[in-house]
């Protein structure tokens, strides 16, 4: 009897300390392979059962970079009006979207939110520059903050664009956004924005 209470201690304290997000993907093994995005989205790695923390991010300028990077994905979701306040709605999409992802790639899907991210930030923008009534564009390096508002807002915008009088439903489109993004391929929304923001960027260096 001692020895059953005793398992079943160790047993409730593994379960206490092993968060796993929608109790099924744990964020501790998560690679974050681009170092200068890292402080960014450590909140990969933050355990959390739901991505609904309720936190106030938006009060003070940099307060959101601490905000764990699945709860962002889910905010970023609740665009256009009519989708405005539903996170409900937006945390559902997100659980079914991991779990599309899961059934597909085998992998971890906070690692292929991460993946995606990584690579759909550009890394190089335009500004307008005003000088003697001429506008002219010059191409600027976008700070790691950026380049993580830019991929979430560019993953969403795909996503949404696709499912759009689609048959397929928002996680079936953003979890093949979310693939794509991850392996660099052209035939995510993000990665082409990204590569089309580069090229512009170049040009007027």
């Amino acid at each position: 009897m001692a020895d059953l209470m005793l398992t079943d201690n160790i047993a409730l304290e593994t379960a206490a300390t092993d968060i796993r997000l929608f109790g099924k993907w744990p964020g501790a093994e998560v690679q974050i392979s681009d170092m200068s995005l890292e402080d960014y989205i450590l909140g990969a790695k933050q355990p959390k059962f739901l991505p609904h923390s309720a936190g106030r991010y938006q009060v003070k300028r940099f307060r959101k970079a601490s905000c764990p990077i699945v709860e962002r994905l889910v905010c970023s979701l609740m665009f256009h009006g009519r989708n405005n306040g539903k996170k409900l709605m937006a945390v559902r999409i997100v659980r079914h979207t991991f779990e599309i992802i899961h059934l597909l790639t085998g992998e971890n899907p906070l690692q292929v939110l991460v993946n995606a991210i990584i690579n759909s930030g550009p890394r190089e923008d335009s500004t307008r520059i005003g000088r003697a009534g001429t506008v002219r564009r010059q191409a600027v390096d976008v700070s790691p903050l950026r380049r993580v508002n830019q991929a979430l807002y560019l993953i969403c915008t795909g996503a949404r664009d696709s499912a759009f009088k689609s048959v397929k439903t928002i996680a079936e489109c953003l979890a093949d956004e979310l693939i794509n993004a991850a392996k660099g391929s052209s035939t995510s929304f993000a990665i082409k924005r990204k590569d089309e923001l580069e090229r512009v960027a170049k040009s007027n260096r």
